[in-house]
């Protein structure tokens, strides 16, 4: 519902603006159509934080979350890559798709199966 009342907004700055109107293809926009800079980007990302009283995060690592969670819940790569507007699936899970603790907990578990058997052969 809220992107759609935004998509509804940008379509009336747009039809004032006309021409002045900078169809830049982004969702989140200056009222000209102007894709925001990073630095502003983070800049309100913070500020929304502070107001409403949530742990200050950086957005590379809310990305990373986000990105993991969807990749956690059964998303397919391809999918994942084309969310994070990457072409390679292999960037996307290089650098944004972390392992879960549950995960590492496996891990370790399966290791301690390991230390286990060769003691038990001492």
């Amino acid at each position: 519902m809220a992107l759609r009342t935004f998509k509804a907004l940008q379509a009336k700055e747009k039809f004032v603006l006309r021409e002045a109107y900078s169809d830049s293809g982004y969702v989140v926009v200056h009222e000209t159509g102007e894709a925001f800079t990073i630095k502003q980007l983070r800049r309100r990302a913070y500020r929304l934080m502070e107001v409403l009283g949530l742990r200050r995060v950086r957005l590379h690592d809310a990305r990373a979350s986000c990105l993991t969670f969807l990749a956690d819940n059964g998303v397919p790569g391809h999918i994942l890559a084309r969310w994070a507007g990457h072409t390679n699936v292999k960037t996307t899970k290089k650098w944004y798709v972390r392992p879960d603790v549950e995960d590492l907990r496996e891990a370790a578990t399966t290791w301690d199966g390991l230390h286990g058997e060769a003691e038990g052969r001492a």
